[in-house]
């Protein structure tokens, strides 16, 4: 008779006291249908209503849900990090406490890892979100993966199914500017996507802004792309070389239109410095060498980075 293995839920959490109570009920009730044991991590990421509270009393209630605080708002992708450091399960679950990705379809997932994939991971068919919000997941699938030399599934968001060994290699990269679901595509592995629509949230307002939300989409082309660079050296060249030919030419402009191209070269050149800071300041986020969370509490006791 094949032992039974572990499942480990890590749900980041952050101002999500009013959906909290569904999301215990319907992940307890889900899980039950696993056929596995299981436990849930749930990282409280510096809320600032109830949260942490209400994921105490649970872990008190029912010692199978575990949680952490941290001392301040570190991101949902360092939330998820975290927790995926602590979980104990052969198999670990990414989900948001939202309950946009119901738990309820978890089973189909769970039964694909057990056919030996090593990700299982959401396409999400439908959003229910604003089209701004839509059209910009949209853009961003669809232009970031010709960016990177390695394949990026189309639609693919945190919710997934990863087997430990694909988790181990994901807490043993140190980079402080993660991008989850990106860097679970980049380990490879065996890899298959489920069909998922996505609904509303349950209760409460998201914590991503739009603002956020290019803010993530820039930070993942920047720790997994050098194509801007590319394109600042690639523009420069031209620049140069039509120089060159105009000077050859003997092309002489007019006032108004010297005055424009040195405008729009100005311009152009501030971009890409702005591009080529942003990478300098990744890698001085790297080399500070401070801790990527702090933690406040814990009813697991982990250390503090």
């Amino acid at each position: 008779m094949e032992k039974t293995k572990k499942i480990s839920v890590v749900i980041p959490c952050y101002n999500e006291e009013k959906v909290l109570d569904q999301l215990f009920d319907r992940v307890t009730k889900s899980a039950s249908l696993w056929k596995h044991s299981w436990e849930v991590i749930c990282v409280d990421d510096g809320s600032k209503d109830a949260t942490w509270d209400k994921l105490k009393a649970q872990s008190k209630k029912d010692p199978r849900w575990k949680t952490i605080s941290f001392s301040r708002n570190f991101g949902q992708q360092m939330a998820i990090s975290c927790g995926l450091n602590y979980a104990s399960g052969d198999a670990i679950i990414i989900m948001d406490a939202d309950l946009q990705d119901p738990p309820e379809e978890l089973h189909r997932y769970i039964s694909k890892w057990e056919e030996g994939y090593d990700v299982v991971y959401a396409i999400r068919t439908k959003r229910k979100e604003e089209v701004v919000r839509k059209l910009g997941y949209w853009a961003f699938y669809r232009i970031f993966p010709k960016l990177v030399n390695f394949y990026i599934p189309l639609d693919a968001g945190d919710f997934s199914v990863m087997d430990k060994k694909v988790v181990e290699v994901l807490k043993n990269m140190p980079e402080r500017n993660r991008f989850v679901r990106v860097l679970r595509a980049w380990t490879g592995f065996k890899q298959i996507g489920l069909e998922c629509e996505r609904g509303k949230r349950v209760a409460g307002k998201t914590s991503y802004s739009l603002r956020k939300l290019l803010g993530l989409g820039f930070n993942g082309i920047l720790s997994f792309s050098s194509t801007p660079l590319t394109v600042a050296l690639y523009f420069g060249l031209f620049v140069t070389s039509l120089a060159l030919i105009l000077a050859v030419l003997g092309f002489v402009p007019s006032y108004s239109i010297t005055l424009v191209s040195v405008l729009f070269l100005g311009g152009i050149q501030l971009v890409f410095l702005g591009v080529i800071g942003s990478y300098l300041s990744r890698i001085y986020d790297e080399v500070r060498g401070r801790p990527h969370w702090i933690i406040k509490d814990s009813t697991i006791t982990p250390s503090l980075s």
